[in-house]
């Protein structure tokens, strides 16, 4: 169908025939030389929501295009480099709920607005050097906005009319051929979930982030190394650190990414922001952070709950736990850390939302309700924590009997466990969860600064406060390295008292026979 309509261009009406072929599934491709010789005017072309696949090579040789509407054709994934060789003045290009990954570069020195809204494949635009008229673009993504609002226009000649009075009164003739501007139209806008900034926008946050990462790593390597290769008995003290250390050693391969790519896109992160948050990469990236989150406090749960039930009936030997119980508490630890990790990637809530990976889509009411789950069971985690912490220290606490300086010292040491658990909780959830009920506090640039110094708090510090710093560790350490021939001497005084102390046992047990 052809329709005669006049249109506004810069303040001039110019006269065009409107083609409209419209809601024809069966149109499936344009072929080349499709609209040859239908008229010499300017024309409009309305090709939206039919079932086109691909646009050939010359398909709108010999016509002069002022606007072209693509938009809708759901399968459209091929427009070729040469299809618009030959035609002239396309100034709108619509490509809406297409397929298309890519633009051909011929028709971008004279487009003047571009809409590409739902293109979800369109995740790279082409070199913005090319967009040398653009003056307004309705997009998918923000950071392509972001790019944008960087476009540098060095023009070496201005338009005759110029230096004519009254250009200077029509602004956008006088703005698209008479200034340098960049000024662009753009949408989407940048937001709070995806600001027009690198992964980490600062250098301490930078260096920081690498520091904490390498903690993590190193830390936890080392406590896997040395409680896999003791020759000790596996206990279930033993068994539950292992995995406390596996959880942590999973959120340092998660910092460690996060680092690694914000170092590589260092400056860039606009242009490659949509390839890397809807990739493979940022989901593993994600799975990564909600596992080891969610095993670390299920774990830690675990460990004080056992130093709790073995302190409070130390007297009881047919109630001790057993490496079998331990087995089943962890199996389900598991299976719930990896279902929580893996229903972003199924569509409850995302992990493409922000450029750390974290599930922060909040869009839908099951979205909202994942997220502020986890963390109420985070925070009932950390209130069970406390509460058995405190009745440990009420049971060992003995004040007829106990030095002072004893009862100091487990009083300072469950205060540093408690305090790091707070540290590393309390900021995260109270944001995440006003920002899971839609009353955001902070933007995602100052949530980054918690990612760094709070959310890996206790992936660095776990190692110490439950390993390095306890005397069953160390010992297990300078055994371990003496294998390798490290630490001989410290290793044959924690032999020695071992046996010492076997010995002693021993004799106990004779004595009282």
């Amino acid at each position: 169908m052809y329709f005669s309509v006049f249109v506004v261009n810069h303040g001039f009406l110019i006269y065009v025939l409107l083609s409209d072929l419209q809601d024809n599934n069966h149109i499936e491709r344009v072929p080349a030389n499709a609209f040859r010789g239908l008229c010499t005017q300017t024309i409009i072309i309305r090709l939206n929501r039919n079932g086109i696949k691909e646009v050939a090579s010359d398909a709108f040789n010999g016509t002069k295009m002022h606007r072209l509407y693509l938009r809708g054709n759901t399968q459209l994934t091929h427009i070729n480099p040469n299809a618009f060789v030959g035609s002239s003045e396309l100034v709108v290009l619509d490509i809406s709920h297409t397929a298309l990954s890519s633009l051909p570069d011929y028709i971008l020195g004279g487009l003047q607005e571009l809409i590409a809204e739902a293109a979800h494949n369109l995740k790279k635009l082409p070199p913005l050097e090319l967009f040398t008229k653009l003056r307004q673009a309705n997009l998918t993504y923000p950071s392509h906005c972001c790019l944008l609002q960087n476009i540098s226009r060095n023009r070496s000649s201005w338009h005759t009319l110029c230096s004519h009075p009254e250009a200077q009164y029509n602004r956008q003739f006088h703005r698209d051929y008479c200034s340098n501007s960049t000024s662009i139209t753009c949408s989407p806008a940048q937001d709070a979930f995806n600001p027009c900034e690198d992964i980490m926008p600062s250098v301490p946050l930078r260096v920081l982030i690498w520091i904490i990462s390498i903690l993590a790593l190193l830390g936890n390597t080392a406590v896997l190394l040395v409680l896999l290769g003791s020759r000790c008995k596996l206990t279930v003290p033993r068994f539950l650190m292992c995995h406390l250390a596996f959880s942590d050693l999973c959120m340092g391969i998660y910092l460690v990414i996060i680092a690694s790519v914000d170092m590589r896109t260092r400056s860039q992160y606009c242009s490659y922001a949509i390839y890397w948050q809807t990739g493979l990469g940022c989901s593993a990236a994600g799975f990564f952070t909600v596992f080891a989150s969610e095993l670390s406090v299920f774990t830690l749960t675990a460990i004080t709950l056992e130093r709790w039930h073995t302190i409070t009936n130390a007297l009881r030997l047919d109630r001790k736990l057993r490496l079998r119980h331990a087995c089943i508490v962890m199996t389900a630890g598991w299976i719930f850390s990896s279902l929580a990790a893996l229903l972003p990637t199924v569509g409850v809530s995302s992990y493409e939302k922000v450029s750390i990976c974290l599930p922060m889509d909040v869009d839908h009411l099951v979205s909202q309700v994942y997220v502020v789950s986890l963390l109420l069971l985070n925070i009932l985690a950390f209130f069970c924590v406390c509460g058995c912490y405190l009745s440990i220290y009420l049971t060992v606490r003995n004040p007829s009997s106990a030095p002072a300086h004893a009862e100091t010292c487990v009083a300072q040491r469950m205060a540093i466990l408690i305090f790091t658990d707070f540290v590393c909780m309390a900021p995260i959830s109270f944001f995440a969860v006003s920002a899971a009920l839609k009353l955001p506090l902070i933007t995602i640039s100052d949530a980054k600064i918690l990612l760094v110094l709070f959310y890996p708090i206790n992936s660095c510090s776990n190692p110490f406060l439950y390993a390095f710093f306890t005397r069953t560790f160390r010992r297990d350490f300078f055994l371990f390295t003496a294998r390798f021939g490290l630490f001989k001497t410290r290793a044959q005084i924690y032999r020695t008292e071992s046996s010492f102390r076997s010995h002693v046992t021993l004799y106990s047990l004779h004595i009282s026979h």
